[in-house]
This record gives C-alpha cells, structure tokens and sequence, in this order.
C-alpha cells in the first residue's frame, strides 16, 4: 500500500514538473516571436461576476442538496432494513434470510444507480450544468474571440485552468475587458426586449 501510494505521488509530481516545462518553453517561444501578443483570463473570477451565472449555480447548488438528502434518506433505510433482518433472524428460517438478504441487496443496488443516475459522468448534475452553465461559458468564451480579433491578441491563456500561470503581469488580465463586453452584452440584450415588449402594448 505504502509503496503503490509512494509510486502514484512520483508519478503526479513528475506530471506537475512536465506541466511546468512545457509552459516554460511555451512561454519562451512567445516571447521569441517578435510581436507576439499574450493575455490571459480568469474564467472563474469572470463567471462569479456574471449575474445569470449566480442563479445557475444557485439552481444547481439547491439540487445538489436536495438529491444528496434523497440519497442519504435511502441509506438510512437501508440500515433500518439490515438491523430489522438481524434482529429477526433468530425467528427465520434460512430460506426466509436468503430473501431477506436478497430484498436488501436489491436496495442497495437501487442506491447505487440512484448515485450514479443523479452524480455519475452521465448524470443529471453533468446534465444540469450543460444546460444552464455551459451557455454562460459559451458567451465568455465567445466575448474572449471578439476581444482578441479586436485588440490582435495571438494567445489567450485561462489562469484558472489546470494550465500552470508560472507568472503574469496585471496588464495582460483581459478578464476586465471579458466583463465589460459580456455587461455591454446584456444591456443591450435587455433594452431589445424591453422595446420588443413595449411594440407588442402598442
């Protein structure tokens, strides 16, 4: 145990120490390249910051709650069914038991797909932040295309991502910029609907 633990921490720290270089080297064939322009982002600073994205995390985050408390109250059911079963056994014959056994290991399987159906990689938390969140995700990340062809950015780094930031000047955050085109975005979002509605009166 102590030797495979040992291994797999080797392992991610030489994952870490290739992630370093190759951003390293990136780096420095940027800086190479005369008139290469380099900013980055922080999506997860750009996101909090976004109106519509609260309330989707919000959604999720009650969901979240709820389908865990759904999860928790069928294990403590299924503590109650194995404790009834050994309090009982005395009483049963062994064929009784085995269907016993067997109800309980169907619950058991029962909560396992329930955990898989509400947390697994094709769930509905996956589901849920592909709907409200990705959108959101989409229109930043469109905001980060229009302001690179704009300003003639070549590369736009994401600090936030597991991509390692070694080290970066405040002038090359563009995740202002991000904020300020996205708000922009959505004035003028809201002011077309408030006319739309106020023809429709009309």
């Amino acid at each position: 145990m102590g030797d495979s633990f040992h291994n797999w921490s080797t392992i991610l720290k030489f994952m870490k120490l290739k992630i370093i270089i190759l951003f390293v080297l990136l780096t420095q064939i940027l800086t190479a390249q005369k008139g290469a322009r380099i900013g980055y982002i922080d999506m997860d600073l750009i996101l909090e910051n976004i109106d519509e994205y609260k309330i989707a995390k919000k959604i999720i985050d009650q969901k979240i709650v709820v389908w865990k408390k759904e999860i928790e109250l069928q294990k403590i059911q299924l503590k109650r069914y194995q404790n009834e079963l050994n309090s009982e056994k005395v009483l049963l014959t062994e064929e009784l038991i085995a269907d016993r056994n067997a109800e309980i290991n169907d619950f058991a399987s029962g909560i396992i797909f329930l955990q898989e159906k509400r947390f697994g990689p094709n769930g509905d938390l996956i589901r849920e932040r592909l709907k409200l969140i990705k959108p959101i995700q989409d229109q930043v990340m469109s905001a980060v295309r229009d302001i690179a062809k704009e300003k003639r950015y070549d590369f736009i780094f994401d600090r936030s991502s597991d991509l390692v930031m070694l080290y970066s000047t405040k002038n090359y955050d563009i995740s202002q910029l991000v904020l300020r085109k996205i708000n922009i975005q959505e004035r003028n979002k809201a002011r077309k609907k408030l006319l739309e509605e106020r023809n429709n009166k009309n």
